[in-house]
């Protein structure tokens, strides 16, 4: 996508940015909200999938394959979905998810 997620760390060690990881899924949600005709719908780090980014089920498994494609297996989305209760999936925000994708990153 558009910006470099990781980056060496003084440790040696990947550093991630969680500011390029949000730029990386709004990326992906632009390109899935273009194709709804939803251009105009604001994503925030608050914005919920469901409520706010009108994100039916079938779009969170296009969003799990960009994400695979873009990351590969070190971030597995829906095994994180997958732990969720039914009304934690409806209120997922970005922001969670950004910050399961650093989590990820990170531990990988």
């Amino acid at each position: 996508m558009s910006t470099e997620t990781t980056a060496p760390a003084a440790d040696g060690e990947a550093a991630v940015d969680p500011a390029a990881v949000l730029d990386d899924i709004t990326g992906m949600l632009r390109e899935l909200l273009d194709e709804q005709g939803l251009d105009d719908v604001e994503v925030t780090r608050d914005a919920t999938f469901h409520g706010d980014l009108e994100l039916e089920s079938i779009d969170l498994v296009t969003l799990s394959a960009a994400l695979r494609e873009h990351y590969g297996d070190r971030v597995n989305f829906a095994e994180f979905v997958a732990e969720l209760e039914l009304d934690e999936i409806i209120a997922l925000t970005v922001g969670e998810l950004v910050d399961h994708v650093v989590a990820s990153l990170r531990a990988a």
